[in-house]
């Protein structure tokens, strides 16, 4: 079992290069209402795409699935939604809901056009999941980390992972034959929380897919193509090496690892490392 893993950018070349380097989603990021006022102040990706790259990014793939993440539900919603699948969007993901009631307008927004994903990050949506789970024709769930972390007042995202959040989670999901992912992952060997120790919760969990974080390959740094180039080939090449390693592990290991996780997030924590 292969994650699929996810890689936000709305640039022709990047997404060419990701793909090429086997990238499953490429990821357009819509989402702009209110997201100001929650992360505004942090260091987080404002992605600030824009409508017309939904085409202009489809007509570059050949092999990659294209996910756009629209606004959370509101007036406008229906014309967005239209717009994006009519514009090529193979998946489209719903942010920061909170009910069962949103989640029904989107998926009938949506109406089998194309795949839904749910981007579960809001303390009321995981409050009300086990209503929102008896909605018909939700194909993915992805948990935010990011958001959801700042709506229990949580130091580090990955506390969610630690507290057994992620696993109620993944759980509720896969009893409803649901696809389902959490979080980022950086190259292994980075990250505050190494990326190996979050792919291998991965792997524990069942969880079919994970975002390629900003760390992983910052464009904004890295300009130079080439460079580029080398870094997602061999960043996902490691990857998929750490994914064929774990297939042979026994539970021993996982549950070492799940041990590890807890105890570094807590140290993370209460020593306020700067993250």
């Amino acid at each position: 079992m292969a994650l699929k893993l996810m890689y936000i950018t709305n640039q022709e070349k990047i997404a060419k290069i990701a793909e090429n380097s086997g990238v499953d989603w490429i990821f357009i990021d819509l989402e702009i209402n209110g997201k100001d006022a929650r992360q505004g102040h942090l260091d987080t990706v404002i992605s600030r795409h824009s409508i017309d790259d939904v085409k202009r990014i489809k007509k570059v793939l050949t092999k990659s699935e294209l996910l756009v993440r629209v606004n959370p539900i509101h007036e406008g919603s229906n014309k967005e939604i239209d717009k994006v699948i009519n514009d090529g969007a193979d998946i489209v993901m719903l942010p920061f809901f909170k009910t069962k009631e949103e989640v029904e307008i989107f998926v009938h927004y949506v109406n089998s056009r194309a795949k839904v994903c749910l981007l579960c990050e809001t303390s009321e949506a995981v409050e009300n999941i086990d209503s929102i789970l008896t909605v018909r024709g939700i194909d993915y769930i992805h948990i935010g980390l990011n958001d959801l972390h700042l709506s229990y007042n949580m130091k580090f995202m990955f506390e969610l992972l630690a507290n057994g959040t992620v696993e109620m989670l993944c759980k509720k999901f896969k009893e409803r034959g649901i696809l389902y992912g959490f979080g980022g992952i950086a190259q292994l060997g980075q990250g505050t929380l190494p990326a190996e120790n979050i792919i291998a919760e991965h792997y524990r969990l069942s969880s079919n897919m994970a975002i390629l974080s900003r760390s992983f390959c910052d464009t904004k740094k890295s300009t130079d193509i080439g460079m580029i180039e080398e870094i997602f080939k061999f960043g996902i090449n490691e990857i998929r090496d750490f994914e064929n390693q774990l297939m042979w592990k026994e539970k021993k290991y996982f549950v070492e690892n799940q041990k590890f996780v807890k105890d570094k997030v807590m140290e993370i924590v209460y020593t306020n490392t700067k993250y």
